[in-house]
């Protein structure tokens, strides 16, 4: 690796704050501590150690678990950050000996993912939240929240192979290493509150994301983690 070679200093701090003062703090899993590295990778786009993440990955995590990690970044980073890492991916998995393509887990099709969508919604959020917001809806501006509905969780949610408290970390991890999201962030904490993610294990997962993402989104998030 050229930052080895080219930044010694660098690569030991990192490794060195990572590896030794930030894992004697947290307590969760090893398959969580990689769901949160991956996640903050794919929402940095770093792909060069988003690829180093995927192989290492699969000592603990099976093949379609680690592409859902990516699949179900997709609504939040976009397809133009996430579109190119499905291809790294893939030669990653390629390269490790497994067969591609995975099957397909999607549980939904066009007729119902709308309302299956909506259904884990209000699980989530409460039916109450998510009522009055489609509710309270702009006029002309109702199809997002179709769109909230149908493609973030009617499309990524109801997929099979990882379980809601994993879907949520992920979210919230997304959310806190882009920056700027708070109000989306806050509601996903409530989330991850409501799917049995408790503060503590939140706390971990931003112990684990602070060197990838720094001080200034590291702290936002703790404080609206602090406001529950």
């Amino acid at each position: 690796m050229k930052l080895r070679k080219n930044d010694p200093d660098f690569f030991e701090i990192f490794n060195s704050f990572n590896n030794r003062e930030i894992l004697e703090y947290v307590s969760i899993s090893k398959r969580t501590r990689f769901i949160i590295t991956l996640a903050t990778l794919i929402a940095n786009t770093s792909k060069e150690k988003y690829a180093i993440a995927v192989r290492d990955a699969l000592e603990v995590m099976s093949p379609i678990e680690i592409k859902e990690v990516l699949y179900q970044s997709v609504a939040y980073v976009g397809i133009g950050k996430t579109f190119e890492l499905f291809e790294v991916t893939n030669d990653v998995l390629a390269k490790n000996g497994v067969e591609l393509p995975l099957k397909s887990i999607s549980t939904v099709n066009k007729e119902n993912r709308h309302e299956k969508g909506l259904e884990i919604q209000k699980r989530y959020f409460g039916d109450e939240v998510i009522q009055s917001m489609i509710d309270n809806a702009p006029e002309g501006q109702e199809r997002f929240n179709d769109f909230l509905s149908g493609y973030c969780f009617g499309d990524f949610y109801t997929r099979d192979a990882l379980d809601d408290k994993d879907r949520e970390m992920i979210t919230f991890c997304v959310l806190a290493t882009l920056g700027g999201c708070e109000n989306q962030l806050r509601a996903h904490v409530a989330a991850n509150l409501n799917v049995g993610n408790d503060k503590e294990v939140l706390i971990d997962a931003l112990t684990i994301l602070l060197p990838y993402i720094g001080f200034p989104r590291t702290l936002n998030a703790l404080a609206i983690i602090n406001e529950y």
